[in-house]
């Protein structure tokens, strides 16, 4: 008899655990900006750089990271992930150049984090579930905001009372304390415990390695990007992360800072995001498993684009009422469009649609990093971020016509292969 809780639960709460404690990494460059300027008067855009350098390695790798999982398994690529990521923070706190926080944070961080990417969340869900994949999706979605509210708050202090080095050390330390969890837990496929996956009466068997991961990633990119659904997609998606990684995660405290917040607090509004985000994403989800993902999309980015039209006008020294209301406002929807997006990666590019959706956010990640060092930029040549808050609400409005045209089902080559 089968036990009552299913085996993909246990399967799922090691996942969500997994990328809250590899959350660490993603909440702190906000943080560096206004130390590492302080201590090696670096520019912000140079800062920026390396921040944005990271951000679009993080999304670049989260592609051919779906595909070494299906060639070396999933847990395999998330220790090794793990551990560069532990690497490259640990190291900084040696760095006297700038090419070294762009070598240690940009490069070695980047390429672990992107390993550790939203892909590894699809490729369990795909493997592990067949009913509430919505739901599952939002869930794991959530678990970096978790993190998030977690680390910030910890960081922040850190970085106020004890240097940003500390900090630093803690994000590596965070990462290697997962990396026994997930090898001794964590597990590739519902054969290798000889069930079923949630939600289906049928036992599937293990499929065998894939070779050519590297090869993999790269045909499905060029079949993908044949069909008009991808473009939008990516366009969307790299909308969506310059109004969240690369603008609010990056910018949203030295921008506070600047109107003479203190860093702890803005980094607590930041942590608050995440209590937010946690509830939108999971409702997101649930959402996605009963309306469609399109008009949902447009109604996630359209909400998003007027809340960053209006928080040039909220920034004060103390928080006032109003900002708390574009805290919860904004939280509710900052990674909201993340099930609808993939639910539509699924629905269009069939059993590719991980490896699909890797690309997609390696376009989110290239938004990200674009904006983040031309915020950084802006700030050093305007003496003000205002400029970026009111060019990311404009495009979000763009993300919301775009997901509009987003055809249900069009005719590609990869959903004819993936009906058959």
């Amino acid at each position: 008899p089968r036990p009552r809780l299913h085996r993909a639960w246990f399967v799922a709460a090691v996942t969500f655990v997994t990328i809250i404690g590899a959350a660490a990494f993603a909440s702190l460059p906000g943080l560096l900006i206004e130390p590492l300027h302080n201590e090696f008067h670096w520019s912000r855009g140079t800062i920026g750089f390396a921040v944005s350098v990271n951000l679009a390695l993080y999304g670049l790798t989260a592609p051919f990271a779906a595909a070494l999982m299906d060639r070396f398994g999933i847990r395999k690529v998330v220790a090794i992930a793990l551990t560069v990521i532990a690497v490259g923070s640990g190291l900084t706190i040696w760095m006297t150049a700038a090419w070294q926080l762009v070598m240690f944070w940009g490069v070695l961080v980047g390429l672990g984090s992107g390993s550790m990417a939203l892909a590894f969340a699809a490729t369990v869900t795909n493997r592990w579930f067949v009913a509430k994949k919505g739901l599952v999706t939002g869930i794991l979605t959530a678990a970096g905001a978790s993190g998030q509210l977690i680390f910030l708050p910890v960081l922040s202090w850190l970085v106020q009372h004890h240097g940003w080095r500390p900090a630093s050390i803690t994000v590596s330390l965070a990462a290697l304390a997962v990396v026994p969890f997930v090898w001794l837990l964590l597990r590739d496929h519902p054969a290798d415990v000889k069930t079923t996956p949630y939600g289906s009466e049928e036992y599937v068997p293990k499929p065998p390695p894939v070779t050519g991961a590297a090869r993999r990633a790269i045909t499905v990119l060029v079949k993908a990007s044949k069909t008009g659904t991808f473009w939008l997609l990516a366009g969307t998606f790299a909308i969506c992360g310059a109004s969240t990684n690369g603008l609010v995660k990056t910018h949203f405290i030295p921008a506070a800072h600047d109107h003479h917040m203190p860093i702890t607090a803005a980094a607590s509004l930041l942590a608050v995001i995440g209590i937010f985000d946690i509830i939108g994403t999971i409702a997101s989800g649930w959402f996605t498993d009963r309306f469609d993902s399109r008009r949902l999309l447009a109604i996630y980015y359209a909400l998003r684009g007027i809340s960053l039209l209006f928080l040039p006008m909220l920034l004060a020294p103390n928080v006032q009422p109003p900002m708390i209301f574009f805290i919860v406002f904004y939280g509710l929807d900052w990674v909201a469009t993340v099930p609808p997006t993939i639910a539509l990666c699924r629905e269009q590019f069939g059993d590719d649609s991980a490896i699909v959706f890797g690309w997609v956010l390696a376009s989110h990640q290239v938004g990200a990093a674009i904006v983040a060092y031309l915020g950084g930029l802006a700030r050093d040549v305007f003496g003000s971020y205002d400029v970026i808050w009111y060019a990311s609400g404009a495009l979000c409005a763009v993300a919301a016509l775009m997901a509009l045209v987003i055809r249900r089902r069009p005719a590609s080559p990869l959903v004819v292969a993936a009906a058959a």
